[in-house]
C-alpha cells in the first residue's frame, strides 16, 4: 500500500483514482503496470468490503425496533 490513508474507503478510492491517472498518462513501464494493477485489485477488494461492512450495518439499523425521539434523547449514546 501507499500509505495509511489507503486504509480508509476514501484514501483507498483516491490512490485508485491515481492509479488510474498514471496507467493512463504516464504510460509506465510493464513491471510497474502489473504492479499498480495488483495495488489496484487489492484495493477494489478493500472497498468491496467496507462498503459491505457499511450495508451491512445500515440493515441492522433498520432491522432494530424505532425508539421514539424523546427515549433516544435520554440516553448518553447521542452525541450532538
Amino acid at each position: 500500500m501507499a500509505d495509511d490513508r489507503s486504509a480508509s474507503f476514501e484514501g483507498s478510492l483516491q490512490r485508485l483514482e491515481q492509479i488510474v491517472k498514471i496507467l493512463e498518462s504516464e504510460e509506465p513501464d510493464l513491471e510497474r503496470a502489473v504492479a499498480l494493477y495488483k495495488e489496484g485489485r487489492e484495493l477494489v477488494g478493500r472497498c468491496e468490503g467496507l462498503l459491505k461492512t457499511a450495508h451491512a450495518g445500515i440493515d441492522a439499523a433498520n432491522a432494530a425496533p424505532a425508539r421514539p425521539v424523546e427515549d433516544a434523547l435520554d440516553d448518553d449514546e447521542i452525541e450532538i
